[in-house]
């Protein structure tokens, strides 16, 4: 196997526009292909590395601060980061990608009446009432990528067609390698 080159591919957006299905795809794929790849989550990390933070802009901050630093470690050794955080700060991802290697902003999009129709969780329903503070897109600003490498409208297009437009663009850029056709 030759060397792979390590990356970070950095899907933000709100809850529910599908950031965590389209990870999943990706990772899978990359895997598939024989790639070396890390799939880091908001709902996992939030089990373990920074099960201590709240949401607090500062404890977001904080969050995204030890995403990073794996991130960091993980992409500069050869390794495909799959990264979904709402990550709703643009101060803050400039920031990984200034401390990552091979930074791809991917703006995962959904307007935000269909991330609340899509919301299993119940969370959107509680936050418009009033019952969770802090909660973006409600009570709490997202603000949406100036220049993202990628937009995926999830609205608009299958997970699956979205997973191929992520591929097109790892290949395009070296990252990965073309994928055999039959």
């Amino acid at each position: 196997m030759t060397e792979q080159t390590g990356f970070t591919l950095w899907l933000t957006g709100l809850s529910g526009a599908g950031k965590t299905t389209l990870a999943k795809l990706i990772d899978t794929e990359l895997k598939r292909r024989g790639l070396k790849s890390e799939r880091l989550d908001g709902d996992v990390v939030r089990q373990s590395l920074t099960r201590d933070l709240g949401f607090s802009k500062e404890d977001r901050d904080k969050n995204i601060e030890r995403v990073t630093f794996v991130s960091k470690l993980l992409s500069r050794n050869g390794v495909g980061v799959v990264a979904s955080f709402i990550s709703p700060y643009q101060a803050t991802r400039d920031m990984v990608r200034e401390e990552t290697t091979n930074f791809i902003e991917v703006f995962v999009h959904a307007p935000l009446e269909v991330c609340i129709e899509r919301d299993v969780k119940g969370l959107y329903k509680k936050a418009l009432a009033g019952e969770i503070e802090n909660f973006t897109g409600v009570s709490d600003p997202y603000e949406e990528p100036e220049n993202p490498d990628i937009q995926i409208n999830t609205h608009e297009e299958d997970p699956e067609d979205s997973l191929v437009r992520v591929m097109a663009y790892l290949e395009e850029k070296g990252f990965v390698p073309v994928a055999e056709t039959l």
